[in-house]
Formats: C-alpha cells, structure tokens, sequence
C-alpha cells in the first residue's frame, strides 16, 4: 500500500484528495503546513507528496528546499496560481509534476499512479525483509505492519534490524551493546533491556505477532 502525504492548508482540498486517493488503495496522511514535515517523514515513511506552494508560514517552496536535502521522494506541487515562473521554479528545485487549482481529482490520481510505475522500472527492487506479520524496509528505516508505522528511535531500529538480519540466533546483551553502540560503550548493559521493552510495548499497539523472544540467562533473539 503506498503512502501519499497531502499538506495543504485549505481542508476541503485535502479531504478531496484523501477520498479519491484512498477509493484508488492509497494510505493517506493529511498535513495543514509543514511543521516539523521532515520528523513526520521519518517516523511514517511516505512514498510521494502533494505539496501546495502557497500556505501561511513556510511555503511548498522551501519545504521542497528542505525536502531535497534529505530525500528523492516524488513531489507533486499544487497552486492557486497558474504561473509560469511557480512551475518551472518547483521542477528545477526537484519537484516531480505540477497541477494548478482547480484540477481534477482523478487527474492528480492518474498521475501519482503514473510516478509509480515509471520508479518501478527505474529503481532497483527495494530491500525488504519480511518476517511474520511484519515489514522492515532497510533503505528506508521503517518498519510495520498492514500500513501501520512501528514508531521506533534511532537506537530501537537498530536493534530490532540486527535481530531480524539474524533471526533465530540469540545474542546476549553485550553482543547486541557492540553491534548498537559500538566496542567503546560503557553504559549499563540494562540499556539493552529497556530498548526492547519499549518496542514490545508499540508492537502490542499495533497488535504484531511478531515479538522478540528472551532467552533466560541468555539474552534475546527473534524467530521466524
């Protein structure tokens, strides 16, 4: 299922959007203005945005700016404004398509559809491992199940990446401190027991089956 953000700050073109978008399969996420977009991305992954020029604060301009700095993902600008200078300034920064309002819901459909197909001839196979009833995408540092995101820090990731590469292995605490935090760490080894509480605790959020088993007197390991 691809995961479209919508950001744009008038709410009757957003729930325009989400209707056709997600009639069409499409997750969608709504977004009123750009704060704090970029922490929003990493936490829930998107495939592509429709991003609106024109909003109070900062505009789809710099947030396209921002955007590109850390990611290709697909963007499809949105303005009120149907100017020349708009649309060739949103292609030259990195945008992928332009629409000025009105457009056509399904018009906007037909080409987030049209994006897709042509990244999934030039883009390698992403990696993916896939164990029980979860995803972890290694590209994209994400994790889920069924579309909902594992909201997970840096440092829980890691963790829960290491043990999927190598599942049905256990490791005790201080293999897993080495392979996180590297040969020099000298915090407490219970740091590794509080990181894998706290993903237990958002994979029962979203009713995962799958679970990080303990290994008494051991440490800990995930199995397929």
């Amino acid at each position: 299922m691809k995961h479209v953000f919508v950001i744009d700050d008038e709410k009757n073109i957003r729930d325009l959007i989400k209707k056709y978008l997600e009639k069409e399969g499409f997750r969608v996420t709504l977004l009123e203005n750009g704060t704090n977009l970029l922490n929003k991305m990493k936490e829930l992954c998107p495939d592509l945005i429709v991003l609106d020029i024109m909003m109070p604060g900062v505009d789809g301009i710099e947030l396209c700016k921002e955007i590109r700095k850390i990611s290709d993902i697909p963007i499809i600008f949105v303005s009120a404004r149907d100017d020349e200078f708009d649309r060739i300034l949103g292609l030259e920064l990195g945008g992928d398509d332009y629409l000025s309002k009105p457009f056509s819901p399904r018009e906007l459909v037909v080409r987030i559809k049209n994006i897709f197909k042509r990244l999934e001839k030039i883009r390698p196979t992403e990696n993916i491992i896939r164990i029980k009833d979860i995803s972890v995408y290694i590209d994209r540092r994400c994790v889920d199940k069924d579309g909902k995101e594992l909201k997970l820090t840096t440092k829980e990731y890691e963790l829960l990446e290491f043990l999927v590469k190598n599942k049905n292995i256990p490791f005790t605490r201080e293999q897993l401190i080495e392979k996180i935090w590297g040969y020099d760490y000298l915090g407490d080894l219970r740091v590794i027991d509080d990181l894998v509480k706290r993903i237990r605790k958002k994979l029962k959020e979203i009713k995962a089956e799958f679970e990080i088993i303990t290994v008494w007197g051991y440490g800990y390991k995930v199995e397929e």
